[in-house]
């Protein structure tokens, strides 16, 4: 295969969604097209560039080839491992990511792709095509391949290029709703309103792809809590997703929102606030089929998942409990799950647990009045 002279070998963007950790990533493009979310600074200061076709055919051939050999080696050594350690050490550093990727891939079962980086939809329908049919040519047991993509870009989609790329193997796009209140998306500066992520959402769906979409409890701040709730709400509701991703909000340093959150132009909401509005949204989910799901550590709680609208009540379940505590119990849940030892609200039956948040609420000086800020500060270290 033909390859122009300056490609620099395989490519690894920064992010994947969790539910992407057994995939194969690809890089399509390099950073967001976008880049202006005041709360994401996972590309700032980084220029967008789309990626050459032929770079991509070129990472997955050399996918193909360290996938065979290494193959090969375990099943014709009794111990492979002196062999690919040699393998290893004989490659530069652009070869040794296309090993690693290949070793990765291949302990995950090599069944699902994920394509990088932030939004890669926004290259040439013809382009995305060639990408999926090569993949699904030179790997045919791939049962999913799933990308990012802006509301925006899909949007500007034609409704048959979508039904083209689905035909081709693109079968999951995860879009990164956060909130549909369109006063929140101007505070924020999404770059893209209510009616357009509906558009988007409902085109994918009828497109035969499956669809994430991701909620942001906490991005509207105190001032538009309810309407961050309530909209998104509606807007699911007309969208009906797969699947409806909790991603609380988190204020690193270096992002525009904790700017606004230093001159007081943004109040933040605190765990608990943060639990309010989700059960508001959710308790306004009416007449969709969506699974809810929990899976990242940024949340308070990971039991908050199931299938809805039978699963509903169950949904919920936990956030009533959890609002319902004593305040020093929500306080103790709230310092064990943000350090780690605790993961659903039953882990403060178990004694040890108990007692190791005990101790961090100590050593940390975590009290009621000083908690929210305490929070902040740990999700930080996540994000």
């Amino acid at each position: 295969m033909s390859v122009s002279e300056d490609y620099q070998g395989f490519e690894i963007g920064r992010i994947r969604p969790p539910s992407e950790a057994n995939s194969l990533l690809l890089r399509v493009t390099r950073s967001c097209p976008w880049n202006r979310c005041k709360f994401c600074g996972i590309y700032r200061g980084q220029q967008f560039s789309v990626r050459p076709v032929e770079h991509l055919l070129r990472d997955i051939d050399r996918v193909k080839h360290y996938s065979d050999q290494i193959t090969l080696i375990v099943q014709q050594e009794g111990d492979a491992y002196p062999q690919l350690l040699a393998l290893e050490r004989s490659l530069d550093q652009g070869e040794l990511q296309a090993f690693h990727s290949a070793i990765r891939w291949l302990q995950g079962g090599m069944k699902s792709v994920f394509l990088q980086d932030a939004n890669s939809l926004v290259i040439k329908a013809a382009d995305m095509i060639r990408i999926l049919e090569y993949l699904r040519q030179v790997f045919p047991q791939i049962e999913r391949i799933t990308s990012y993509a802006r509301s925006h870009s899909i949007a500007r989609i034609a409704d048959e290029d979508l039904a083209r790329m689905a035909r081709a193997g693109l079968n999951r796009i995860h879009i990164g709703l956060e909130s549909a209140a369109d006063v929140v998306l101007s505070m924020v500066c999404k770059g893209v309103d209510k009616q357009t992520h509906i558009l988007a959402g409902q085109k994918v769906k009828r497109a035969g792809i499956e669809l994430s979409e991701y909620f942001m409890p906490g991005l509207g701040g105190e001032k538009y809590s309810r309407e961050n709730a309530l909209e998104t709400a509606d807007a699911l509701n007309q969208i009906n997703p797969d699947f409806i991703r909790i991603r609380t909000l988190g204020i690193p340093e270096d992002v525009d929102l904790y700017q606004d959150l230093q001159s007081g132009k943004f109040a933040p909401l605190g765990d608990v606030a943060k639990a309010v509005e989700l059960l508001l949204m959710l308790d306004n989910l009416e007449g969709i089929t969506s699974q809810v799901k929990s899976d990242h550590i940024v949340n308070l709680f990971a039991e908050v998942e199931g299938q809805l609208p039978t699963d509903q009540q169950k949904i919920t379940e936990p956030i009533r409990r959890f609002l319902q505590m004593e305040e020093d119990e929500q306080l103790l849940y709230q310092v064990g799950r943000r350090c780690g030892i605790m993961t659903r609200l039953n882990d403060l039956n178990d004694r040890q647990l108990h007692n190791r948040a005990e101790q961090q609420k100590r050593h940390y000086g975590v009290t009621a009045k000083n908690i929210n800020i305490w929070v902040e500060q740990m999700l930080r270290h996540y994000i």
